[in-house]
C-alpha cells in the first residue's frame, strides 16, 4: 500500500472513530461528572483525526512529526477516558469495547509512525 493511500484510509478511519466517540459520549450520564468526561473525551477523540488531517498537509517533516505526536497523545488520552467510562459502568460493554479496541489500535499506529520518523 502506498503512503498516500494509507494516509487517506487512516484519515477516514480517524473520522469514523471521532463519530463513534461523539455517539458514545451522548450515552454518558447527565450529571456533573458525566458532563466533564463527555467534554474531555469528545475533545481528545475528535482531535486525533483533525490533527492527522493536518499532518497530511504539513509543510515539513518536523511539522508532520509534531502533528503525529499530537495524534499519539490524544489517542492515549482518549484511551484513558474510555477506561474511566468503562470502569464507571456508564456505557454497556458491547458499545464501549469496539471503541476501546479501535482506540488502542490508533494509539499503536501513531506510536509506530512516530518511532519510524525518528529513524
Amino acid at each position: 500500500m502506498q503512503n498516500k493511500e494509507f494516509g487517506k484510509l487512516l484519515e477516514m478511519r480517524t473520522k469514523k472513530f471521532a463519530i463513534s466517540i461523539i455517539r458514545l459520549s451522548s450515552d454518558l450520564p447527565q450529571n456533573v461528572e458525566g458532563k466533564v468526561i463527555r467534554n474531555q473525551i469528545t475533545k481528545s477523540g475528535t482531535s486525533i483525526g483533525a490533527n492527522y488531517r493536518e499532518a497530511n498537509r504539513s509543510r515539513s517533516k518536523p511539522d508532520f512529526g509534531n502533528k503525529i505526536s499530537i495524534c499519539e497523545s490524544e489517542s492515549s488520552e482518549t484511551g484513558y477516558w474510555l477506561e474511566i467510562i468503562d470502569e464507571m459502568n456508564w456505557v454497556e460493554k458491547q458499545k464501549i469495547d469496539p471503541v476501546q479496541n479501535e482506540s488502542n489500535e490508533l494509539l499503536a499506529i501513531f506510536t509506530s509512525i512516530g518511532k519510524n520518523l525518528k529513524h
